[in-house]
């Protein structure tokens, strides 16, 4: 069974900076997509930041210079860095990865939260 697990959430002050990690219990050479989206409590999960198998990413509006998203393909593993953080950016993360064979795969989240 193939699993996303995400590490590196907490409580930050605003202005603060956090680094997600999500390690994949498999090569990333299996997925065509991968990357980070975030939920509040009552709105929809909204898609953060997005590797695609081209080589090209996006970002939020939101989070466009703020955040930045990397990979380790050796470790498997995607990170995101958000830097200037703002309470607006309080959220579950949730670690994302598609691909033909596998579909599309979740982790459990990690809660972020930002004070203000």
């Amino acid at each position: 069974q193939v699993q996303l697990v995400e590490s590196g959430g907490g409580l930050v002050q605003a202005g603060g900076s956090l680094r997600l990690s999500c390690a994949a219990s498999v090569s990333f050479f299996g997925f065509n997509a991968m990357g980070w989206y975030r939920q509040v409590p009552g709105k929809q999960r909204e898609m953060v930041a997005l590797f695609h198998s081209g080589g090209s990413t996006n970002y939020a509006d939101s989070v466009k210079g703020r955040f930045a998203i990397s990979r380790d393909d050796a470790k498997n593993t995607v990170y995101l860095e958000m830097n200037s953080l703002k309470p607006e950016d309080t959220a579950v993360y949730y670690c994302y990865a598609t691909g033909t064979f596998y579909g599309a795969l979740w982790g459990q989240g990690t809660q972020v939260t930002v004070s203000s």
